[in-house]
Parts: C-alpha cells; structure tokens; sequence
C-alpha cells in the first residue's frame, strides 16, 4: 500500500534498504565494541568497582534518597506547572486585553529565559529576600515551574485553537455562554489532543531536575556524580551508567503511563482536534492516532 507521502519500495529498494539496515546495525555494533573497550582498557568493569552497586547499604544511603529527591522536584513543579500552564494558557484565550496581554508577556518571558539562568536567579535572590536557609528545592521546583508552565501555557492555548471551530459555533448556537463553551465543549476535546504533548513536556520536566546538580539539589544526578565517587573511589562510570539507566526507566514508566491515559481517553470521547506539540519542546514516540503536529 502507499501513501500520501510514502511509496513502497520495490525490490530494489527493499535490497537496499536492508543492505543500509545491516551497515547500520554493523556500525552501532562496532561503536558499542569500541566503547567497551576503551572502558575495558581503563578497568572499569573490574568486579570491584562495581560492587558497591551490588550492596542494600548504596542504595538504601544514597540512591534511593537521591531518587526520592528526583521525584519530590519533579512531583512538585508538575503539579504547578499544570496549574501555570492552565491558568496561563486560557488567560491568553480571553476577550479582554486587560488578562491577554499581560498573560502573554509573563508566557514569553518566562519561555525565552534559559531555566538554569531561572534556578539561579531564584537560588541566590532568595536569601536576601527571606533569609538564610536551604532554597535549592524551591529554586529547582520553580524555576520549572516557570519554564515548563510557560511552555505548556502555549499547549493548552494550542489544543483548544485545534478543536474545530464548528464545535464553538454549534455550542453558541444553541444558547451556551463562552464560559460553558470552553468548560463543556472545547476543553474536554483539547485535552486529549493534548495528552501527548502535556506528557512530552513532563518528560523534559524530569530530566531537567538534574539541573539541580548546579546548586547542590541531592538528586540522582548528584549522587551520582558527586556523593558517590566521593564514597567509594572509582565508581564514577559505574555511576553514571546506574543512574542513566534509573533515568530512562522513570522516563519509559510516564510514556507508558501516558499512552494508557491517551488510549482510554479517546475510546471515552471523541475528538474533532488533532494532537498538538510543545513549541520548542523534545517530542517522545507516543503511539497515538496520528503522530505530533505543530500548530500556531
């Protein structure tokens, strides 16, 4: 079968489509081999120092507490970021310049600063301002906020523009005001077309709490790349390649998540709004309908 913007290959192409398979896999096979060999050369898969990884006492002291921290920052600015994101996102949909304007510079703002510049610039105004104490969980959690708040602001803003505008039009024709328009009718359509770049961006999310590494946040970046070293002398390859592993695992458990929310939420309403992806955000293979697609 073809497609709009595909042909299927003949038996040429399929020849050569399997022959670039095969030097592919060669390729990435040889590149593996060369990595393990230079980490064999330097002794890292030497049994000692990898021991400590094998011991309840390593990850009871200081990988599990690391995650936890991962998971605080990340639990916290997700939730407050949802928050900003819908607040934000249908002030910038509202009649009144008063609200839209105002809520469009704070989103563009807010997206234009680079995050780490963010939790910086929390991390040391916060001491002048309160006082002496630990700001790093807070500079971390709101410097997301901010950043990924804005971004999703821009998908919320996106995901209801997607809704087809026959939708509004028959909800006002029948009597609906603007209120229970958007509450009754375009919401709980954009909010499915939404689900794969809300869970995009939550994603992202995740992954920058290792900003927090900057600041000394006790994460999984930090243990890893600081605390445990420290301890035991020579692990810091084995370290990394521990916590990327833990980083991959939480970052497939939300895409897993994610699909489960995006399938029962389509079989449960339909939707006339295609599904729409963050500005400027890292996209994940989601298995939905169709793929992501940028919109204004």
């Amino acid at each position: 079968m073809t497609s709009v913007l595909f042909d299927a290959p003949g038996p040429r192409g399929r020849v050569r489509n399997h022959l670039l398979t095969l030097l592919s896999a060669v390729a990435v096979a040889a590149a593996l081999f060369w990595v393990y060999r230079g980490f064999d050369a330097k002794g890292q898969w030497e049994g000692k120092i990898w021991e400590p990884f094998l011991l309840a006492d390593t990850w009871e002291h200081y990988i599990i507490p690391g995650l936890v921290g991962t998971l605080k920052a990340a639990g916290a600015a997700a939730v407050l970021a949802l928050a900003f994101g819908a607040i934000f996102g249908l002030a910038r949909l509202s009649d009144h310049a008063w609200i839209r304007v105002p809520a469009g510079l704070v989103v563009e703002v807010f997206r234009a600063i680079p995050l780490l510049l963010l939790i910086f610039f929390i991390f040391y105004l916060a001491p002048t301002m309160f006082g002496g104490g630990d700001y790093a969980f807070i500079a971390v959690v709101l410097g997301l906020t901010l950043y990924n708040g804005s971004v999703l602001a821009e998908v919320v803003r996106a995901g209801v523009h997607s809704v087809a505008k026959g939708q509004s039009e028959a909800a006002f024709a029948i009597g609906m005001r603007k209120n229970q328009v958007m509450r009754m009718v375009l919401l709980p359509q954009a909010v499915t077309a939404m689900m794969p770049a809300i869970v995009s961006q939550l994603v992202v999310l995740l992954k920058d709490t290792a900003l927090g590494y900057i600041i000394a946040y006790v994460d999984l970046l930090n243990v890893g790349f600081k605390i445990l070293p420290a301890v035991h002398f020579g692990s810091l390859i084995p370290a990394a390649i521990v916590i990327g592993i833990i980083y991959v695992m939480l970052n497939m458990a939300l895409s897993y998540l994610a699909n489960l929310l995006e399938r029962r939420s389509r079989r449960s309403r339909k939707t006339s709004a295609k599904p729409v992806a963050p500005p400027g955000a890292e996209a994940i293979g989601l298995r939905s309908g169709g793929g992501l697609d940028s919109t204004d």
